[in-house]
């Protein structure tokens, strides 16, 4: 079964991807509507390293007005579990709408 997830930061990136799903995903720009994006400070040893990052985007709750640009990937359920497990504590999952009208899976503001 193929599930859709909306990626707004480092999930985004070829590095990224390649550490954590061993392959490039393809996907498509959307939006997040109602949110907003505000930076979070990382310090799992893992996730530093494969994104080379210490802050990260993470999404808050935003005017109707808001938006959040990213991209939608199509990934099978074991690499959503694989994103689960690279996401950290500050970040859970939810199901949202998109600006194109689909529903996807994307990390918010725990």
């Amino acid at each position: 079964m193929t599930e859709l997830l909306f990626s707004y930061g480092t999930l985004q990136q070829e590095g990224v991807q390649m550490a954590q799903f061993g392959r490039r995903l393809k996907g498509h720009a959307d939006a997040l509507p109602g949110w907003r994006q505000e930076m979070v400070e990382v310090t799992d040893p893992d996730v530093l390293a494969k994104s080379g990052k210490a802050f990260h985007p993470i999404v808050i709750p935003g005017r109707k007005d808001d938006e959040v640009p990213g991209m939608v990937f199509e990934i099978t359920a074991q690499e959503l579990a694989a994103a689960d497990r690279y996401e950290v504590d500050d970040y859970r999952r939810i199901a949202a709408p998109l600006k194109s009208g689909v529903t996807a899976w994307v990390y918010v503001k725990a």
